[in-house]
């Protein structure tokens, strides 16, 4: 019988095995444990690193009982399979890379790995990240745990789940157009995207090269803001990503966001929105005004556009990115008489429909006598985004949001309307555009229990700011989490 320890969270965690009162493999157990209880049901991890993660966890034991031990030491992550990890595969849940074993790691899991953390598994996703549920898998959908007939959210809707049903302390996801901050919401966990270049991108299988970001997955603030520590900072294999000093994040829970100007965006609270998910970010700013915050109408008036523009850059970006899975030089291979007709095969077999959905579309954006009608207008319109954001920012510091229109929807509910589904991301995909710092913490729940987010959005390289109001939110209380179905 587990003794759930896989349910401290990190801060907890780590502090009882610095004072020895647990060890790293009595923690590993558990979340072990509970993996094989909880996945005929949810499906949140593609692998689990049984072995592995035992071996992780006796080198942490050994490094805590020595002294000076990180906080990460020892501590049960689950990683999105889109991230590099030697000697594990990484599939992208797409049979294209089914087998494919990476002989590296990722900046940021070699970061994770000097800091002694676990890996407990590569969780599910949307085939190369493409899609708002996980249903785009081809091992199948993550249920959610709050209600096994809705999804988890996408694309790190595995990541998610696995947080929210105590399967790992925490968890890396990635966010192109809204994959960390929506399956967090959905899950009713925390979730941040960093500012674009915060972190590395180096061995993250790319989606969109201008829009992807690594973010964590946690059960609490805090937790989130010591992810992020190990996550941030320069890399010199990644020629985009920030020099800037990393700053301490936990010590930006002080609790404190007296003064603070909270900007509301009037184009965020939009007709046919849940009633529910409107009224529980409404109370939360209500909160954060008895904290001596204050509220101001805000207006981000291109709001309107984001999801086009998305779907022209990052789909034409994703089609120069997956150029690269051919047949010829790694992953699947389908033997065909010619070099083309194994390019053909390789991809059409390897590939599921809306991957090859959003190739086409981003080939078709980028060919001759389309590209200045189509993509090229989308880089302008996302300028325009951007500079909204700009002069939002000198009326507030902070900007509250819903994360999503709705709770989490049932599995199969918009898997046949790709425009519907993409709707899903309308609240988080101008964030992106824009390369904001952008954070989904749980602030209430619907009639059928499910978890609603909210999402704080700060300028470039303000997460300490959107950190520091989760934190102090979180500490009123007014969030009560409840205990999810599986």
């Amino acid at each position: 019988m587990a003794s759930e320890l896989n349910r401290l969270t990190i801060a907890e965690a780590s502090s009882k095995l610095r004072a020895r009162a647990i060890t790293a493999t009595q923690l590993t157990r558990d979340c072990l444990e509970r993996i094989a209880a909880a996945e005929p049901r949810l499906h949140a991890f593609i692998t689990v690193c049984e072995k592995e993660s035992l071996e992780q966890a006796r080198a942490a034991d050994a490094r805590l009982a020595a002294g000076n031990a990180p906080a990460l030491c020892g501590i049960p992550l689950g990683i999105k399979d889109i991230y590099a990890t030697r000697g594990v595969r990484t599939t992208c849940a797409s049979r294209i890379l089914e087998t494919f074993v990476p002989p590296f790691d990722a900046t940021v899991i070699e970061r994770l790995r000097a800091d002694g953390a676990i890996f407990i598994g590569k969780t599910n996703m949307d085939e190369f990240a493409m899609g708002s549920s996980t249903e785009n898998s081809a091992f199948g959908a993550t249920l959610n745990p709050h209600d096994t007939a809705r999804v988890a959210g996408g694309s790190s809707g595995g990541s998610a789940a696995a947080v929210a049903a105590h399967e790992c302390l925490g968890s890396l996801g990635t966010d192109t157009g809204g994959s960390i901050r929506e399956p967090a919401s959905f899950c009713g966990v925390v979730g941040i995207k960093p500012t674009y270049s915060r972190a590395s991108r180096y061995g993250v299988v790319a989606y969109a090269s201008s829009l992807d970001q690594v973010g964590p997955f946690a059960k609490s603030v805090r937790d989130a803001a010591i992810i992020l520590r190990t996550l941030a900072g320069k890399d010199a294999r990644d020629s985009t990503c920030s020099a800037r000093l990393v700053p301490d994040y936990e010590r930006a829970l002080t609790g404190d966001v007296q003064g603070l100007r909270i900007g509301v965006p009037r184009e965020y609270f939009v007709e046919g929105m849940q009633p529910e998910v409107e009224k529980s970010v409404r109370s939360a700013l209500k909160n954060y005004e008895s904290l001596g915050a204050s509220t101001v109408e805000i207006s981000l008036p291109h709001t309107g556009y984001a999801i086009a523009a998305y779907y022209l850059v990052a789909t034409a970006e994703a089609s120069a990115n997956l150029a690269r899975y051919d047949g010829i030089r790694f992953g699947l291979r389908v033997s065909a008489e010619d070099n083309i007709a194994l390019y053909e095969m390789t991809r059409a077999q390897g590939f599921g429909a809306e991957v090859k959905r959003r190739i086409m579309l981003g080939t078709f954006a980028l060919s001759a006598g389309y590209y200045d009608a189509y993509y090229l207008k989308g880089q302008k319109v996302r300028t325009l985004i951007r500079n909204d954001f700009e002069r939002a920012f000198e009326q507030c510091d902070l900007i509250v949001t819903p994360v999503a229109p709705t709770t989490a929807f049932k599995i199969g509910e918009k898997m046949n309307d790709p425009l519907t589904m993409y709707l899903s991301d309308i609240f988080t995909i101008s964030v992106n555009l824009a390369g904001l710092p952008g954070m989904s913490i749980p602030c209430g729940h619907d009639s059928n229990n499910l978890p609603i987010g909210m999402q704080l959005i700060a300028p470039p390289f303000a997460e300490e700011t959107i950190l520091r109001a989760g934190d102090a939110f979180e500490r009123t209380g007014a969030f009560q989490p409840r205990t999810p179905a599986v």
